[in-house]
């Protein structure tokens, strides 16, 4: 009898803490419907800002013991939190314009991670000491850099318009997918890294562990996509049952991520290829109910899962165990955080304008204005500066156990890494509107360029597919010129991507053929 109360009351306590941080989600929606007008404010900022609320209520309540509901766990993330929102990106990802402008993508998304993470360390290791700041390991340092590469670009993306700006859009989008999924790779990459002599033969094992993860996650992730529109295709599940349709895709794309983590891969890269290779042939296996359900379902996934993340972030700011336990004066601290908010700036600009440069010389067309202007290069430098969900697990990862840690230094890496999520989500993320309206001001809703407006329908049943009528017109102009389709080789690959894929690939994985020129 003793037992069975003891394990009600156990169980009492685990529901309470779960119940109320679902009601601060409900509460997270309610009001960001009411703000949805208000592009100043997105789902990031409320959902910080109502955290910091409640965890102040909480702070008073416990008489300043705890501001927490419940304790993030770096595993919670990784394991349960992440794989949704990755997947959604590559399966709501415009695959005509992330290709077409896949060069440019990968400059930013992969080479400026490598740039970025070397400032942010080598500032890091440099300046720490010299504030006072002291006592990480090589591969800390090496880590910070990593964390502090990972962007979050949520809030350029709500003020941008895709049909204004759509090469400008592509690129902020495709570039903090691919940003983050290299940050974690780097980071894994890192972790095993024999860190006690750096030199020029530690940077190539880097390089040939980041290659190896690289290539081997996106293969794996390939190859779950291809298998599943393979099943959805021979074995017709929506004769049945549209829920085994919905579940074989939800259920294969999270086998992808786990079974990358459990080989040591990374799990990011190939769920996100995954839902890339689903939504460009297994979405087209199903039926029309499942096709919409899907869209929705992944989207209000990941829509929790980072709701749920900054809802968190915003208590943790107020978490006194881990102020306390950090041992540095407030201006160590600030310095500190100062710092890294420098080196985050530095490290953004040092690899945004060069590398638009060269993007800029690969893209050159005659008698054509430069792709990327200098507004343009501001609106992708400025949108890569908000810290965001990924920061925060990796430095989780990186300087707690199961979200605990009782190291001064670790902790004080922890308030700093929350301080700096919440600085640039918050002040960046409000001034992100007025800059980019001044930079770019809108275009008269009346002028659409001839294009004309989607009808809702055709948003929801063609949400994921490149337009084929666009890629034809697209080539139809390159070969007017030999020249110019010898300057744009993104195009011609393109091409004879697509005649591949319509002989051979669709025919066999499924998805409609289109009917392409002859070259």
């Amino acid at each position: 009898m003793f037992e069975l109360v003891r394990n009600l009351v156990h169980q009492h306590e685990q529901v309470v803490p779960v119940s109320m941080f679902v009601a601060l989600l409900c509460l997270c929606l309610v009001i960001g419907h009411l703000l949805e007008e208000n592009r100043w404010v997105n789902e990031s900022i409320t959902a910080i800002i109502i955290g910091s609320i409640a965890g102040t209520v909480i702070l008073l309540l416990s008489k300043g013991k705890s501001s927490h509901i419940l304790r993030f766990d770096e595993q919670l993330f990784f394991i349960y939190l992440l794989p949704p929102i990755i997947f959604n990106a590559g399966f709501q990802v415009k695959k005509k314009q992330f290709f077409q402008n896949f060069i440019t993508i990968m400059l930013f998304g992969v080479i400026g991670v490598f740039i970025s993470s070397a400032i942010v360390t080598a500032g890091s290791w440099w300046l720490f000491p010299m504030l006072g700041f002291g006592g990480l390991t090589p591969r800390e340092y090496l880590a910070v850099g990593t964390i502090f590469s990972s962007t979050d670009t949520v809030c350029t993306l709500q003020v941008l318009h895709q049909d204004e700006n759509p090469l400008l859009y592509s690129l902020v989008f495709g570039e903090g997918v691919v940003n983050d999924a290299t940050s974690v790779v780097l980071f894994n990459a890192i972790q095993q890294l024999d860190v006690s002599r750096i030199n020029g033969q530690t940077f190539l094992k880097l390089i040939g562990d980041f290659i190896y993860l690289f290539s081997t996650s996106t293969a794996l992730g390939v190859g779950f996509g291809l298998v599943t529109a393979y099943l959805l295709k021979t074995l017709y599940f929506g004769r049945h049952s549209t829920v085994r349709e919905l579940a074989v895709m939800v259920l294969m794309a999270y086998l992808s991520y786990m079974l990358a983590e459990l080989l040591v891969l990374s799990g990011i890269l190939t769920v996100f290829f995954c839902g890339i290779l689903m939504s460009h042939y297994a979405w087209y296996n199903v039926t029309e109910s499942s096709r919409i359900t899907t869209r929705h379902i992944f989207a209000m996934m990941s829509f929790v899962a980072e709701t749920f993340i900054f809802l968190y972030v915003g208590m943790d700011a107020l978490d006194m165990e881990k102020w306390k336990m950090t041992r540095q004066s407030l201006g160590t601290l600030m310095a500190s955080f100062s710092t890294l908010v420098f080196l985050i700036l530095l490290g953004r600009a040092a690899f945004v304008f060069p590398l638009s440069v060269v993007s800029n010389y690969m893209n050159r067309r005659p008698n054509m204005p430069t792709p990327l202007t200098f507004k343009h290069q501001v609106v992708i430098w400025w949108a890569g500066l908000m810290r965001g969900a990924v920061s925060i697990a990796l430095a989780f990862k990186q300087f707690t156990f199961s979200g605990v840690t009782w190291d001064p230094i670790s902790a004080a890496m922890i308030t700093n890494t929350i301080i700096v999520v919440l600085f640039t989500t918050l002040v960046f993320g409000f001034l992100t509107k007025p800059l980019i309206l001044c930079l770019l001001p809108r275009v008269s809703d009346t002028s659409d360029g001839g294009q004309g407006s989607k009808s809702p329908k055709e948003d929801l049943t063609l949400p994921l597919l490149s337009s084929e009528e666009s890629a034809t017109s697209n080539v139809l102009r390159e070969k007017n010129s030999l020249s110019m389709l010898i300057g744009r080789p993104v195009y011609t690959v393109h091409f004879y991507w697509r005649k591949f894929d319509d002989k051979y690939m669709r025919p066999i994985f499924g998805g409609p053929r289109s009917s392409l020129p002859e070259c």
